[in-house]
């Protein structure tokens, strides 16, 4: 089985419960390896160099996660004190423990976000310190998160990002984009990977996530922002050594081709789990007790409107208990996740085919009737729709 799923589950939680495919598998088994502290691992070296060709930057660094991605990023944009512009429910903002504060020693200027996943460009160019100031922080970085997670997996557009840019580097600031799930948004956009990488002076991308690599993200930039970040990955303690064994599951993901082409490559294959996110989405919309997100994910009220689903998240609220409904979900083979303000989360990933949505939509229906007698608590829609509230259960989200 290409997802590994033996047990029969369809696990929804996230795109990172994929496995390698077997041509990672045997990528990483053949791997040359050496010391990539000293420089030395073939391979690593190799997967940096197609990163940076793949966005058009000039270097590119392999780290353990999306998290330390961001965090190494922030560490060679800016100096201690300084402050990032950046959404509000983003993942540097809500999902890293406040690193930008405890590691990087800066402060973050939180801007509201609409539901397509931007914020206002004129609220963008208010945003910034006046350096003269001594008051007030120096901004260092803006940061957009693309595809935007909270909007329901919404794509910034290559325009918004240009815009976005050009406001940046009019005072003089570079734009970093955590694009965890980059990839994805090129593929929705139909643009290109370099097309959409060009107006920024750094992007992040996971190679863990829709990408199927069973660990890792990248790092790309100017090799002056990537010698600092090299040096923050150091201070963060991710010195690695034969980290081939894992880089060389990322080459399979980012092909040989100009856009990440090739027989084993895997980010052209992510429209499939666009339209498997849409097929999905379509079919709870048709079960009576699946309902609209709210919030940005879906700010009308009603059923689940899958117009709303351009990439692989599908977001949405029961009437129902919603734990109950999980477990009853489970039940039936299928996981789904608890995610912000009450809501539900179902991402489709590598080794989720169509007659699998097909059954998820059946264990949904059948879910759904089983807690029939169990409806929500009377406060729930009230709680979560409070902003900053999460009911998540601990550990159970990656962003």
């Amino acid at each position: 089985m290409p997802n590994g799923r033996a047990s029969g589950l369809i696990d929804l939680r996230s795109d990172t419960v994929t496995q390698p495919s077997p041509a990672m598998r045997r990528a990483m088994y053949e791997a040359e390896l050496g010391d990539d502290v000293f420089g030395d691992d073939p391979t690593v070296n190799a997967l940096q160099e197609r990163a940076a060709e793949l966005l058009g930057k000039e270097a590119a660094l392999f780290v353990a996660s999306g998290s330390m991605a961001n965090l190494v990023s922030q560490l060679g944009h800016l100096g201690r004190g300084q402050e990032t512009i950046a959404g509000a429910s983003t993942h540097i903002v809500e999902d890293e423990q406040a690193g930008h504060a405890v590691v990087v020693g800066t402060s973050v200027r939180q801007m509201r976000e609409n539901p397509d996943g931007t914020f206002d460009l004129d609220e963008l160019g208010e945003a910034f310190r006046d350096p003269t100031d001594p008051h007030q922080p120096i901004t260092g970085l803006v940061t957009i998160e693309n595809t935007h997670a909270h909007s329901m997996g919404q794509p910034l557009s290559l325009e918004y990002t240009r815009r976005v840019s050009r406001i940046a580097h009019d005072h003089g600031v570079p734009l970093h984009v955590d694009g965890a799930r980059f990839f994805n948004a090129a593929i929705a956009l139909g643009v290109t990977p370099r097309e959409l990488a060009e107006p920024a002076d750094s992007v992040a991308f996971c190679l863990s996530k829709g990408l199927a690599c069973p660990i890792g993200s990248m790092v790309v930039g100017s090799r002056e922002f990537v010698h600092r970040a090299w040096r923050g990955r150091k201070l963060v303690g991710g010195g690695m050594r034969q980290v081939g064994v894992l880089a060389a599951a990322g080459l399979v993901a980012l092909g040989s081709g100009p856009n990440g082409t090739g027989s084993d490559a895997m980010i052209e294959r992510l429209a499939e789990d666009h339209a498997n996110a849409r097929r999905l989405a379509e079919g709870l919309a048709e079960l009576p007790g699946i309902e609209s997100a709210g919030g940005i994910a879906q700010p009308q009220s009603g059923p689940l409107d899958p117009r709303r689903v351009t990439t692989n998240f599908v977001i949405f609220r029961v009437r129902r208990d919603r734990a109950a409904f999980l477990d009853a979900l489970a039940a039936h083979g299928v996981l789904f996740v608890e995610y912000d303000h009450g809501t539900i989360r179902a991402v489709t990933h590598y080794g989720v085919t169509a007659a699998d949505v097909d059954r998820v939509i059946d264990a949904a229906a059948a879910a759904l009737t089983a807690t029939a007698t169990a409806p929500a608590p009377a406060t729930a829609q009230a709680a979560t729709t409070a902003p900053g509230h999460s009911t998540r259960r601990p550990g159970a989200i990656d962003g």
